[in-house]
């Protein structure tokens, strides 16, 4: 991997790390079928939550800025 490429590759991380502290959860929805007799059919959303720890999102974060320093670092 070049070091260009490392430091994009970081960069992204540190941003999706930022992203990850300051939402903390992912909320959606899944469709799931309630009813399913013969014509008659019916169906209902299911909200969903995903919750990101702030640890995971500090341990992405400290990834980015390592691989930001690998890629800028001279040889």
């Amino acid at each position: 991997m070049t070091k260009r490429m490392l430091t994009f590759v970081g960069l992204a991380l540190i941003l999706a790390g930022c992203l990850a502290l300051a939402y903390q959860e992912i909320r959606f929805s899944r469709r799931e079928k309630v009813l399913d007799v013969g014509p008659l059919k019916a169906s209902m959303d299911m909200p969903e939550n995903f919750e990101i720890p702030p640890a995971v999102g500090g341990l992405i974060v400290g990834a980015g800025v390592l691989l930001v320093i690998l890629g800028v670092r001279k040889s």
